[in-house]
């Protein structure tokens, strides 16, 4: 008798179907399970039965396996079926969290709020405001990176950031927080030994501190109406911090050049006073300090809620007439 060869039949090649497409006839396929039918599947999707057919007939060609056996009477799952209906069944569970999550988000302020500073204006300004913000919104977690260089927002996954500058960035959108303007100061013990300048020409005698990086350096603009000088100071040191500065100047170190914003304490409580108030500084160093986040349609509520509480000078909008 001859030898019959035995002929393998091998399983057809899975074939690549766009991931868009694939979870889409997953869907359908879990509701087909789901409601025991084609036809209770598409009333249920408000399709016709011979799309959802059509729709698992493509799933199991993508997949290269039977994943139902079908009858006139009744539906039953393969042994495959059964383990691809447990994935379809978490995929749709992993979108209604989806869905959940958004709308949650979406609702209210929560979540882990990331906020970049400058140093000495997070010190200042900021810090003593965040305490009111956290009290307000009790869902949010405040996680604040005080550094005084530009940082990026994406690559450092912060979602705002402090800039003190003459105009935010045009990339991003902004909210102005307030005016940073620059201030000569000066102990009182240093002004009762050297005298306190008239014009800003007379500075050319006097020991000057300044923050010495950047443009903030020796050369000193001011304006006094229509009136503009430039005068380049010296010191025997520079210091790269506003608050240290203004910390070596009232201890008599010279006349420092500040952010009105470190000064205001030593200002108020009499350990500085003010040199050549009269004039303005110039230039670089009329600043503002502005809110930095990424420009789009949408903003995180936890995003709008430090938004509007610091547009309302670092107290709770007002939610009622």
């Amino acid at each position: 008798m001859e030898d019959r060869q035995r002929v393998l039949h091998p399983l057809p090649t899975p074939r690549i179907t766009p991931l868009m497409h694939l979870f889409n006839e997953m869907a359908v396929f879990a509701h087909v399970v789901r409601c025991g039918g084609f036809s209770q599947a598409a009333r249920a999707l408000g399709v016709e039965p011979s799309s959802v057919s059509r729709s698992v007939a493509r799933l199991e060609k993508s997949l290269g396996a039977r994943l139902l056996v079908r009858n006139t009477r009744a539906l039953a799952l393969t042994e495959m079926g059964s383990h691809i209906h447990a994935e379809c069944e978490k995929m749709l569970a992993a979108a209604r969290n989806v869905q959940d999550l958004a709308g949650h988000y979406g609702a209210s302020a929560t979540g882990l709020l990331r906020i970049s500073a400058p140093v000495a204006f997070g010190q200042v300004w900021l810090a003593p405001r965040l305490a009111g913000f956290i009290e307000a919104f009790p869902d949010v977690d405040l996680q604040v990176v005080l550094d005084d260089r530009p940082i990026d927002l994406v690559d450092e996954r912060v979602d705002v950031a402090v800039r003190v500058t003459e105009a935010p960035p045009p990339e991003l959108a902004a909210l102005r927080l307030c005016a940073a303007p620059y201030v000569l100061i000066a102990s009182p013990g240093y002004i009762e030994a050297h005298g306190m300048p008239q014009r800003p020409e007379e500075l050319t005698g006097h020991r000057c501190l300044h923050l010495g990086f950047g443009a903030f350096g020796p050369a000193w603009p001011f304006q006094r109406g229509n009136e503009t000088l430039a005068v380049t100071v010296s010191g025997r040191y520079s210091i790269g911090n506003s608050l240290a500065l203004a910390t070596a100047v009232s201890g008599g170190a010279g006349i420092g050049l500040v952010p009105e914003f470190s000064a205001a304490q030593g200002l108020s409580d009499g350990m500085l006073v003010r040199v050549l108030p009269e004039w303005q500084l110039a230039g670089t160093y009329e600043r503002a300090a502005y809110l930095v986040y990424a420009a789009g349609p949408h903003v995180a509520p936890k995003i709008r809620a430090l938004l509007d509480f610091l547009g309302a000078g670092g107290r709770p909008p007002r939610s009622g007439p």
